[in-house]
């Protein structure tokens, strides 16, 4: 129990520890919440929301620095699952289940034409070196109404023998170049109840603004201009999304 992350690694590293149950601070009923999943009453079927960090993160950079993109010139590491890529105890967005689940995209968007008018103009982006750069890098979001949606449908097979619940993940990464953006970032996410050998097909309809956009290290938000991917949960369906602007 605790408000947040711990380092725990001498649990998860012990070969006697077979899982590892946090239940936050749980509240009147949390006796018997926590008791019905140690019974196998009740299939959990929640992520974390938050990174659990190594203990030696916290000496990597001082309280005062709230940014959340690195500070190369500091040495300061990045924080949060959006641009922190070192080693963690868990990852945002890891849990376990009494049961197993397989995913399958069944259909997905994979180019997104925009035309523009002549009011849009292009908005630079700084690319590393050796990288592809488009030639209209980016457009204001605050220029564009963004009516479009991409859509994909994942089937979610439960292969195990117990009922249960999953939390499918929906991120996106960027254009590979662009300096200074997230590795990458939730978008979209669905809970989605799955008994024993059955599957289901989820859907989603995402706003290509919201879900490809950016925010550059001045605070514009900027919608880039080329291969996206998509990635849903720990990378079991990974695809790209061809964005153009003409």
């Amino acid at each position: 129990m605790s408000a947040g992350g711990v380092d725990i690694s001498f649990a998860k590293n012990n070969p006697k520890i077979h899982a590892i149950l946090w239940s936050g601070y749980p509240g009147e009923e949390g006796g018997q919440a926590i008791a019905d999943i140690i019974f196998g009453k009740y299939n959990p079927g929640g992520r974390l929301p938050v990174t659990w960090y190594q203990a030696d993160y916290v000496d990597k950079l001082p309280l005062t620095s709230m940014q959340l993109r690195p500070d190369d010139s500091n040495g300061y590491p990045g924080r949060t699952y959006k641009f922190f890529d070192g080693p963690t105890v868990f990852p945002f967005g890891y849990g376990l289940s009494y049961t197993k689940f397989n995913y399958t995209l069944k259909a997905a968007t994979n180019r997104q034409p925009i035309k523009l008018t002549k009011f849009q103009h292009c908005r630079d982006l700084p690319y590393k070196n050796g990288t592809f750069k488009p030639s209209c890098p980016a457009i204001a979001i605050d220029d564009l109404k963004c009516p479009k949606k991409f859509k994909l449908a994942v089937e979610v097979k439960n292969v195990g023998n117990r009922d249960g619940d999953e939390v499918v993940l929906v991120y996106s990464q960027p254009p590979v170049g662009i300096v200074g953006t997230h590795i990458k970032n939730l978008i979209a996410f669905q809970k989605v109840f799955v008994a024993a050998g059955t599957s289901k097909t989820i859907q989603f309809a995402i706003n290509t603004c919201q879900g490809l956009g950016i925010v550059d290290s001045s605070g514009n938000a900027l919608l880039p201009s080329g291969a996206h991917t998509i990635i849903v949960g720990d990378g079991v369906i990974v695809f790209p999304i061809q964005l153009t602007y003409r």
